[in-house]
């Protein structure tokens, strides 16, 4: 096990820098794509109102006072989620810059890169941006850095998937972007509606148990949307009792007895084995009722772990995964 631990903690490390971006899983048979949104044609007050008034003075996930006076026209994302962001209200030439992780929509693997897990401040600066964009798990010292420089830096960091939707409907507000940013949201409130729908007539004895596993040795509990996912696709979370990403404990998951099993599928081992194999190999996990009914599924791990416009297909995966039957 003490290999697995270490293994596994690099893999947590990663899931939280890069959000998840460092899993390079590239299977997304399924499931639908963000595109860029476009403007509908709308009355002219209409219009106006999906315009954004500047200057504009909004804080960000730090507390921090930005003012915008303009939409900008530079723009650097130093996390997956928010570059997905950015493109899928249709930024594509706005954004200068992006970090060594960034592979959500193809277009950004071309992106100028601006650092990985230590951010490229050189580099940043020299793109002369407008602004930088940055995730809840951005370095402090990082933002500070560039603050000081007078670069203007906001910050997201969404717990919750309405927090998500929102947090594109900001990115719509200050990048004057908003009749593109409602289009996506809407679909995304579409794709959460029709979860909730699914579910709510479930008993609390019909619900299903679930245990999550994105990373070897470590699972979720309350406090990540990742956990909310669960619970809003009618699961019960067995690591509910927890916060934030723990270490397992093996003993604590056998109790459980868990219904249904989701672990990321891109994640392999020295030996080739997949997570699935690590899972059903682990002593006792045998006798867990998802591994007698082979209910052990893989899952994309970006679609579930970045928290941007296709966390809400996510969900979906998710739902479809507990209960088959109800999302179709």
């Amino acid at each position: 096990m003490k290999k697995w631990n270490k293994l596994g903690a690099v893999w947590l490390l990663a899931l939280a820098l890069a959000v998840t971006a460092g899993c390079g899983n590239k299977d997304t048979a399924g499931t639908q794509t963000q595109e860029p949104a476009k403007q509908e044609t709308k009355a002219p007050e209409q219009q106006d109102a999906l315009k954004t008034v500047y200057p504009l003075k909004l804080k960000d996930a730090t507390g921090e006072e930005v003012t915008f006076d303009k939409a900008p026209a530079k723009i650097v994302s130093l996390a997956p989620s928010e570059t997905e962001a950015l493109f899928s209200i249709g930024l594509d030439k706005e954004i200068v810059g992006v970090t060594d992780f960034d592979d959500y929509p193809e277009a950004a693997k071309s992106k100028p890169k601006m650092g990985g897990m230590d951010v490229n401040v050189e580099t940043i600066v020299a793109a002369q941006p407008d602004v930088v964009f940055v995730a809840g798990l951005t370095n402090a010292e990082t933002i500070k850095k560039l603050r000081d420089l007078k670069i203007k830096v906001f910050q997201f960091n969404p717990k919750t998937i309405d927090a998500v939707i929102g947090d594109i409907e900001t990115y719509g507000q200050i990048t004057d972007h908003q009749a593109e940013a409602k289009k996506v949201t809407e679909q995304m409130h579409k794709e959460l509606q029709q979860v909730t729908d699914a579910v709510k007539s479930l008993t609390p004895e019909q619900k299903k148990k679930v245990y999550i596993e994105f990373s070897p040795g470590y699972t979720v509990g309350k406090g990540e949307f990742m956990d909310e996912m669960i619970t809003l696709s009618g699961g019960v979370n067995v690591a509910g009792d927890l916060t934030g990403w723990q270490q397992i404990n093996e003993e604590n998951i056998i109790k459980a007895n868990p219904d249904v099993i989701l672990y990321a599928k891109s994640v392999v081992d020295e030996n080739k084995k997949t997570l699935a194999d690590i899972i059903k190999g682990r002593s006792g996990w045998d006798q867990i009722k998802a591994v007698k009914d082979n209910r052990i599924v893989g899952m994309d791990d970006n679609l579930l772990s970045r928290p941007g416009p296709r966390v809400t297909q996510g969900l979906l995966e998710v739902a479809k995964a507990i209960y088959p039957d109800l999302i179709k």
